[in-house]
């Protein structure tokens, strides 16, 4: 769960581009300790609020502090920001030991210390062994670890991920999100993840915030949207019509979802009701579950 410590603030932030583009408007949160996603479509804003949390883009108007620091007025404060972006960034001829060690020392520390703390950070990421390696032959999911490392090297209280699953086979996405879970959860270090792919954020964080159109368009716990609502969701096989009239008979409220049917409430009564009716109808019980609302229905009800 996320923790009280404030990391970033953003007050009414507006970025409109010369070209007359309104990338944000009006834009305003707060991210605590722990592991926020940021999430969005393609071109909803994303990128330009991880621009400007990062000191690289001035806001039109408004205002946002990292570790109550504006990291665009001091330079000093981005020591303690790690990036990882999501673009392919790394150099194909050095190995990843010696590119770590590099921005290790590029962000301050000295030599023998850059090199012990690049070792650290990629057997963190299960590199250890393919340290020397050239990272031009390594594969899509080692070189997103690499990303990875290099956002970790300097040992920074906060990280920004921009979409650190981009590319990856399932496999790799779900031991890319282990990873990030692993960093947050030994580390410490508080992390915002960029990503339009709702599934990991759902698994991977405590908080979400949804930008849509350039406009933030919700804001809280993950738990708060996914939790399991007072509905349950079945699936038969055979006569449906003859459960649904069952279930009619017995005062049950019911909608379809697809093949199967939603019925409102979720205690015990309603159970019982359930039992009666797929008897009576003859209907083997395929599935019966609390409902849980996805993430997806917050664009649904955003763009309403």
């Amino acid at each position: 769960m996320a923790g009280d410590r404030v990391i970033l603030e953003a007050e009414r932030l507006v970025k409109t581009y010369a070209n007359g583009v309104v990338a944000l408007d009006d834009v305003s949160f707060t991210i605590h300790d722990g592991i926020t996603g940021l999430l969005g479509e393609n071109g909803a804003g994303k990128s330009t609020v991880i621009k400007i949390l990062l000191g690289l883009v001035r806001p039109t108007s408004g205002r946002a502090t990292v570790l109550g620091q504006d990291v665009s007025a001091d330079l000093a404060a981005r020591a303690r920001i790690g990036y990882m972006p999501e673009h392919d960034c790394l150099p194909s001829q050095v190995s990843a030991a010696e590119f770590l060690t590099h921005m290790a020392e590029v962000s301050g520390l000295p030599p023998a210390v850059a090199r012990t703390r690049a070792a650290d950070t990629l057997r963190h990421a299960g590199l250890f062994e393919e340290r020397y390696r050239a990272i031009g032959g390594y594969s899509t999911g080692m070189k997103q670890r690499v990303k990875l490392c290099q956002a970790l090297v300097h040992d920074p209280a906060f990280v920004f991920l921009d979409e650190p699953t981009a590319g990856l086979d399932p496999v790799g996405r779900e031991e890319m999100l282990a990873l990030i879970r692993k960093t947050h959860r030994e580390f410490g270090i508080s992390v915002l993840m960029s990503s339009h792919l709702m599934a990991d954020v759902e698994r991977t964080c405590d908080r979400i915030l949804v930008v849509q159109g350039g406009r933030l368009v919700h804001a809280g716990e993950v738990g708060h949207f996914t939790r399991e609502t007072e509905t349950v969701f079945l699936e038969v096989d055979g006569d449906r019509e003859a459960l649904l009239a069952a279930l009619a008979r017995r005062g049950v409220a019911v909608t379809t979802d697809g093949a199967g049917l939603v019925l409102a409430g979720a205690d015990q009564t309603l159970y019982d009701h359930v039992r009666d009716a797929v008897v009576e109808a003859g209907a083997p019980l395929r599935r019966l579950a609390p409902r849980r609302r996805a993430l997806t229905e917050l664009f649904e009800r955003g763009a309403a």
